[in-house]
């Protein structure tokens, strides 16, 4: 008798993932030398087969919560199995009473499962962004460090279809554009570094493979707070949604990101190799240029522009980027617009100049 459907489907989901990443280190291996650093802390020889390379560690990052502890247990089961090892990763917050004895039992509950190595880090959130962007940089900042600090491949994140499904939501109340609906990626940051194996996997299938397997896990109190965005979009705008269109929302969500990204990722393309065609020798955008394009495409070179002279891409909107956009379809001699990260542009003798202010 076969595994529990819940725990087929995370385990397949999960071995999909490792096969990718087994075939980028080849990839990787054969085409160039890893731009990985040595590990802090390389396996000792003993554990190696005579004359083989180390084995590529993947780690898992994991807060205690269900669909971690399923992700966690499923790459226990199946890295072995591809000769990966696997190690996993839980961040500290700070932000609860007793987070570090949660911490600490996360640890506990990783070794069990067999994961080696295991760590618990500490970080201190700060305030950029409000409480939940501050939380995701320094965790982000926190796995970061850790995976280069081991040398590890990848590190696996247990986003599920509905994270996905509430991400895509509050892109659109952002207003943001077209990337913005298009969720989280299967694969992102450093060559590749985090992936997502649950996209595809609902919450309950999660939290079900657990219970099957007597996987004890820790709801976070935060994930239930209304004072934040996510939660009150999880325990109220969905269920509204829902109770309006009926089931299948977070489903046609999902899939909304996915045509979106294959969208963004097309103009963005697009942009990138539209962008040499509108500079002068001097390397200015040429705003008639820039005019005759697209506007999907002319936003995306200005909101890179504008990036790159120092405003922060989190705290840029559209309604920046459209102040912008009116320099070149709308001008009528308007002065300079102040954007964020002290960055100024205005136009000049037909050129849009976006510098440091």
């Amino acid at each position: 008798m076969g595994p529990h459907p819940a725990v087929a489907a995370i385990r397949l989901a999960v071995r999909r993932v490792l096969h990718d990443v087994l075939t980028d280190v080849q990839r990787t291996s054969e085409n160039a030398p890893s731009p990985l650093p040595p590990p802090a802390h390389p396996p000792h020889p003993a554990h190696l087969p005579h004359g083989q390379p180390p084995q590529p560690l993947v780690l898992v990052a994991c807060s205690g919560g269900a669909d971690s502890m399923a992700l966690a247990s499923a790459l226990a089961f199946e890295a072995p199995k591809l000769g990966i090892r696997a190690g996993g990763i839980t961040v500290d917050h700070g932000l609860q009473p007793g987070s570090d004895l949660r911490a600490a039992e996360v640890v506990v509950r990783l070794t069990a499962l067999g994961l080696d190595p295991v760590e618990s880090v500490t970080v201190q959130v700060g305030r950029s962004g409000g409480p939940e962007a501050a939380a995701r940089d320094a965790r982000y900042a926190a796995l970061d460090a850790a995976a280069e600090r081991h040398a590890a491949a990848a590190v696996l994140l247990g986003h599920t279809r509905d994270d996905q499904a509430e991400t895509v939501l509050l892109g659109l109340a952002r207003g943001s554009g077209i990337r913005s609906l298009s969720g989280m990626a299967a694969t992102s940051g450093v060559a590749g570094r985090y992936r997502r194996p649950f996209l595809h996997i609902d919450r309950q299938t999660a939290r079900k493979a657990c219970m099957v397997q007597s996987l004890p896990v820790w709801d976070d109190p935060h994930n239930a707070d209304p004072a934040y965005t996510r939660s009150r979009l999880r325990h109220e705008g969905l269920p509204a949604l829902e109770k309006a269109l009926g089931k299948g929302v977070v489903e046609a969500l999902a899939r909304t990101a996915q045509l979106s990204r294959d969208d963004a990722d097309a103009l963005d393309t697009w942009a990138a190799e539209a962008e040499a065609t509108v500079r002068d020798a001097a390397g200015l955008l040429e705003c008639a240029k820039l005019y005759a394009l697209p506007p999907a495409v002319r936003r995306r070179i200005v909101r890179r522009a504008v990036i790159e002279a120092g405003a922060p891409a989190g705290s840029l909107f559209a309604r920046h980027i459209e102040e912008v956009d009116r320099l070149i379809t709308g001008w009528r001699g308007q002065g300079a617009i102040n954007l964020p990260g002290k960055v100024v542009a205005q136009r000049q003798g037909g050129r849009l100049v976006i510098r440091q202010g």
